[in-house]
């Protein structure tokens, strides 16, 4: 079933020298406690904190949660029935999705990457052949056959602090997303409205990282990630200065700061120098740094 991501498995850990035409780690200031930084074209880690530290990873549990539903083949056209019944955490979350509604299969797949929908990815879930449990269980055989070997996978939305990863692990999770173009499609997608059935109503549903809207971006895929466990996350995949870059960032402090740091990375692979994280968030991140380190 997760195959096409297996035949990828020994490219995972290919990496080269670090060249002395890159940037200089000292000059890289990011509020994010865990951080990885590697050119997916040559495999070269630019920078790396904390890249092995386990951590819940919130909504960035998405991307394995799509990679696992397009494996099972099923029609994307099909419309499924929104439940919730067999996630616990998220039965009294809110959304603006009714229960017992019907949606397509590739339009619970799209918002629930481009804008986190909780009841879309649950949906996605319910509909699986074996219904949550064979869906739950080939999440974390997908994350074993990467060798995503300190990952594991509760409940497929993110909310819950058993979801957990680490930089290392989403970074290979992250390279291999390029053989399904559906995900790629949604996760850089600024927009999308959605039909719905029995009854019949739209809803218009956005991306969560607005990085999307910006010109000076090509953003491949992204997802982010927030709760009060994990912090402010993000993974990215984009091209700068020519290069396809991959960009974990995870729990950071503060409603916009994973953006700031993929703006930080952005503009230390392209001028040399980050430029200051605010005096706030590196408050947080420095308190974990000592909080880790002690341990």
């Amino acid at each position: 079933m997760f195959l096409r991501l297996i035949t990828l498995f020994s490219l995972l850990f290919f990496v080269l020298p670090l060249s002395a035409a890159n940037p200089d780690p000292s000059k890289l200031d990011l509020a994010s406690v865990a951080v990885m930084v590697k050119d997916l074209d040559s495999g070269e880690v630019l920078y790396q904190r904390n890249a092995n530290r386990v951590q819940p990873v919130a909504s960035i549990t998405k991307l394995m949660t799509a990679l696992v539903a397009l494996d099972a083949n099923q029609p994307m056209n099909e419309r499924i029935e929104v439940t919730v019944e067999d996630v616990p955490i998220m039965h009294n979350v809110h959304s603006r999705i009714r229960i017992g509604s019907q949606i397509p299969r590739g339009d619970a797949l799209h918002i629930a990457l481009m804008s986190s929908e909780n009841r879309a990815a649950a949906t996605l879930g319910h509909s699986y052949p074996g219904g949550m449990s064979a869906f739950i269980r080939n999440m974390n055989l997908t994350a074993q056959g990467l060798g995503m070997d300190r990952t594991v996978f509760d409940e497929p939305t993110g909310l819950s602090e058993k979801n957990v990863s680490t930089a290392a692990d989403l970074m290979r999770l992250l390279e291999v997303v390029n053989l399904y173009p559906s995900v790629e499609k949604a996760t850089a997608a600024a927009k999308k409205d959605v039909i719905f059935s029995k009854p019949r109503y739209v809803l218009a549903f956005f991306n969560t990282n607005t990085l999307v809207n910006k010109k000076n971006w090509d953003i491949q895929v992204s997802k982010t990630g927030y709760t009060d466990d994990a912090g402010r996350c993000l993974v990215l995949r984009t091209k700068i200065k020519g290069r396809n870059i991959g960009i974990v960032l995870l729990d950071s402090y503060g409603k916009r700061t994973h953006l700031a740091d993929a703006q930080r990375v952005k503009r230390w692979l392209e001028t040399g120098a980050s430029g200051k994280v605010p005096q706030g968030s590196a408050n947080y991140r420095d308190a974990k740094l000592k909080e880790i380190a002690a341990r």
